[in-house]
């Protein structure tokens, strides 16, 4: 029996070529955005769940309290001091390390140097995270201060092998390291990648101010792995009270506890130290998304086997006559449903294989299919039932459902209310999703639009920076007078960090008339030297920048327009403030510069004149010279003092893109996967119209004879598609706006929703689903009615 409905489906799939197509097409589109956008959604969730003890890695994280006693902040970054406290005094902890932000380091091996990301670890960390160590041992590779350890790729690019051990390297033109393993890469979902790993004594012998315990630097990352069985919750209630057991001498309103690090990149967001979403809910949309594209193919599917029915009742009544049951057309119709999808999906799977490398260029990730994988192929599998039984069940349901006595006197019409009814609602249930990704895609288009447009507090046009390292410390007032007097820049300043990313913070600034909840306002840093203003085009409110030549100007300090207003200070140039337990004058005031992200409020800022704390020279390029020519010029003269660093230079532009990585994604792949759902729904009704205008050829023919025109036919076969259309845009359009209305009131700053998103949606979805009927109906029209006439 299973192979004479084999044969049978066979045969109508090719009795049948243009439905065949339309469904197969539809449902291979369908299925291959759904595998995308899950493969996307998959990678994203495994973020650090790779690792072999993954449930029991933890990062330290601190709740910091503000004067009402309610938590203002939740941060991710700890003193150096808590890891050897937690080690100390917690039996629970199994291995706890601190490790550094990435930083691009140059490696040299004699021959060969590249900037690679490092970081600065203890050794535990090589306990926490199961590396797969390729050539050494990872239990003591590293604790002496000059060992590095290197992945393979890393390896393979400086000596051209990975078979490296004992190695010698010269880091940072300072030390030379040996290498004392070599690890497989890292996958790219782990949030502590790196390229080499150096050992935290080597940062603590370059950088004397790391060595001293400090409780309220919370400059460090902290991970720790807790022995089988720790009740996490019951430990935080242990170490709540940590810092101000031990920084009793200074005031102390922060609160430390652990976090599972395989959840912090999904649920990253904090408000009141509790987790309120982050990564989490783009991949909810994405989800929602795939399942939605899914729905709309299945809808398709059923929609044009219904619609087809009536040729198909013949076929239900022969067999109904000579004893076919009703369980056996279904098993027959779901048979052809899972062919049917079984084809679809794996042209589907072909489709993906084409657009990954472009999809994941468009994104800067690395997805792929991993075939080798059990679960892979069970999930294929599942696909596969879920979509060719969804797709198929109501379809075989109903046409199983056929009377063998009206079938064979050809009297079943499609007139039963429920299975017209239905097939209209599923049409409207596919519209509505449409109509919601329209929707969903010109507010985020606009949001997207407006943050990109906000006012930074300084100019990113012609702005670029560079690493301040090597020579360039002791000779940056050589290499600006160079570079000045070259006419390749025309403004230039060094500074403690980027002014395009948030990098610092401090609280404990005093001024008069504060009061003791002002001593908890935490407020954005940064130090440096001359010119800062001019360079990167800030907007002075009040005062100026720091000057060449006053003497007094070593203790000075500019502050942002939010700040004076936190502080409320009048006519605030002159005034004098403790800052970092120096007394410091207030020289300038500056419109507020939006330094972290551009979806939330920015905190006070300071600026603080200090010519020794600088990482980053920012230079503003001279417009009235080729920018090739003027990149060419600030190339040669930086090897010419710093021969040992290759060039890095960064625009400012492309820094600032970087922040909005995570909108733009959802914003890419709205538009890509919405208007594929977009086409899909499309498909279905160029696919509906046909057999429409197909099913009432005769009918067409008659009113030609009587002298019905050609737009009247249009318009008679056109209209109760678009009426349907018309009712799917009357109840997604609610929803549409309730939904993006709670996704804009998570950003700081957002747009409002206007009437003209609704308006545009409403024309382009009318005139989509018209321009998709009246092609059908025009071809109808157009025919000759002597032949509509002869039909049967």
């Amino acid at each position: 029996m299973y192979i004479l409905n084999l044969k049978i489906a066979l045969r109508n799939l090719l009795r049948n070529k243009t439905a065949s197509l339309i469904n197969i097409s539809g449902l291979a589109i369908g299925l291959a955005a759904c595998l995308m956008l899950l493969l996307y959604v998959s990678y994203e969730w495994n973020y650090d769940k790779g690792f072999k003890n993954a449930d029991r890695i933890h990062q330290v994280m601190f709740n910091f309290y503000g004067a009402d006693k309610n938590i203002r902040a939740t941060g991710d970054q700890s003193p150096n001091t808590i890891a050897g406290a937690l080690k100390e005094e917690m039996p629970e902890v199994e291995h706890i390390s601190r490790i550094l932000w990435p930083v691009k380091r140059l490696l040299a091996d004699g021959k060969n140097s590249f900037k690679v990301e490092g970081r600065y670890a203890d050794p535990e960390i090589l306990k926490i995270f199961d590396f797969q160590v390729l050539y050494g041992n990872l239990d003591h590779a590293l604790n002496d201060a000059n060992s590095i350890v290197l992945t393979a790729s890393t390896a393979q690019r400086l000596f051209g092998r990975m078979d490296v051990l004992n190695k010698v390297l010269r880091f940072e033109n300072q030390v030379d390291l040996k290498v004392t393993a070599v690890i497989k890469d890292l996958p790219p979902n782990v949030s502590y990648n790196f390229d080499c790993l150096n050992s935290w004594k080597l940062f603590e012998q370059l950088n004397s101010w790391v060595v001293d315990p400090n409780w309220h630097n919370y400059s460090f990352y902290t991970l720790v792995t807790f022995k089988q069985g720790t009740d996490i919750p019951a430990f935080n209630e242990k170490i709540k009270n940590m810092s101000r057991k031990h920084a009793a001498s200074v005031s102390t309103d922060s609160e430390p506890f652990v976090y599972p690090l395989a959840d912090l990149h999904l649920y990253g967001r904090f408000i009141n130290g509790k987790p309120a979403g982050g990564q989490i809910e783009q991949l909810r949309i994405f989800t929602i998304l795939a399942l939605s594209i899914l729905i709309i193919a299945c809808i398709n599917f059923m929609n044009l086997s219904t619609a087809r029915s009536q040729k198909r009742a013949k076929e239900v009544g022969i067999k109904k006559t000579i004893g076919a049951s009703r369980k056996s057309l279904i098993s027959q119709f779901l048979m052809e449903s899972l062919m049917l999808t079984f084809v679809s999906v794996v042209i589907a799977v072909v489709l993906v294989e084409l657009c990954l490398p472009k999809f994941n260029h468009l994104l800067d990730i690395k997805l792929k299919i991993a075939y080798a994988h059990p679960l892979n192929w069970l999930g294929v599998i599942a696909l596969i039932f879920f979509t060719g039984i969804l797709a198929g069940s109501y379809p075989a349901f109903f046409l199983s459902s056929f009377n063998p006595v009206q079938t064979l006197k050809k009297t079943v019409k499609l007139k039963s209310s429920f299975s017209l009814n239905f097939r209209q609602i599923l049409v409207i249930v596919q519209f509505s999703f449409a109509v919601i990704l329209i929707v969903a895609t010109l507010i985020i288009y606009e949001q997207l639009q407006y943050l990109k447009n906000k006012p930074l507090g300084y100019q990113t046009k012609a702005l670029v920076e560079m690493p301040h390292e090597g020579n360039l410390y002791l000779k940056y007032d050589l290499l600006k007078e160079r570079l000045l007097s070259s006419g390749a820049v025309s403004a230039m300043c060094h500074s403690s960090g980027s002014i395009s990313q948030q990098n610092s913070n401090s609280t404990g600034m005093e001024w008069q008339g504060m009061s003791e909840a002002d001593k908890k306002m935490s407020v954005n840093q940064i130090y440096t030297g001359y010119d800062f203003v001019k360079t990167n085009g800030v907007e002075l409110l009040e005062g100026r920048d720091f000057k060449k030549g006053l003497a007094s100007d070593s203790v000075a300090v500019m502050l942002s327009e939010s700040a004076i207003k936190r502080m409320g200070l009048v006519n605030p140039v002159g005034k004098d403030v403790i800052f970092q337990g120096v007394k410091r004058t207030i020289v300038g005031v500056f419109k507020d510069i939006i330094w972290g992200s551009l979806t939330t409020k920015e905190k006070p800022m300071i600026i603080a004149f200090n010519q020794e704390n600088s990482d980053v020279i920012t230079m503003r390029l001279n417009t009235e010279k080729d920018l090739k020519e003027n990149l060419e010029t600030i190339g040669r003269i930086t090897r010419e003092i710093n021969p040992d660093f290759p060039i890095d230079i960064r625009f400012l532009d492309q820094l600032v893109a970087e922040k909005m990585k995570n909108e733009a994604t959802l914003g890419l792949l709205s538009n890509l996967f919405g208007g594929l759902a977009i086409f899909i729904s499309c498909l279905g009704l160029f696919g509906l119209s046909a057999f429409s205008a197909e099913q009432r050829t005769k009918e067409i023919g008659v009113r030609k004879v009587l002298g019905a025109s050609v737009s009247g036919i249009v318009q008679l076969l056109s209209v109760n598609f678009v009426k349907t259309v018309l009712i799917a845009l009357f109840v997604a359009m609610p929803v549409a706006y309730l939904l993006m209305k709670k996704w804009l009131d998570k950003f700081d700053y957002h747009i409002s929703i206007g009437w003209q998103v609704f308006l545009i949606t409403g024309v382009s979805t009318v005139m989509i689903a018209f321009l998709t009927v009246s092609w059908q109906a025009y071809r109808a029209a157009k025919s000759n009615p002597v032949d509509a006439l002869k039909y049967e």
